[in-house]
């Protein structure tokens, strides 16, 4: 099956060499893809904790704390790491 991965916010263009599309075997759950994405990021990186997960416009949770949701070919995940400032 093919996910469609967005990425946006804090430190988003640190993760420019992240596929647009990722490949992953049936079954598969949020937990697989973002596994997978954490294996293609620069050693020493990782994605906050605080990262907002959305699975094709559903939020989920956060990389740290989400629902169990299985995957199905076409569905977009997006992780939106959040911006503060003042």
């Amino acid at each position: 099956m093919q996910i469609r991965v967005v990425m946006m916010g804090r430190h988003y263009h640190e993760l420019e060499g992240l596929p647009e599309f990722l490949d992953l075997s049936e079954p598969a759950s949020v937990d697989d893809a973002i596994d997978r994405l954490t294996e293609r990021l620069p050693p020493g990186s990782h994605f906050p904790g605080s990262c907002l997960v959305a699975v094709s416009g559903k939020h989920v949770g956060t990389v740290a704390s989400h629902s169990s949701v299985s995957l199905v070919d076409g569905d977009e995940l997006m992780l939106l790491a959040p911006v503060a400032g003042g």
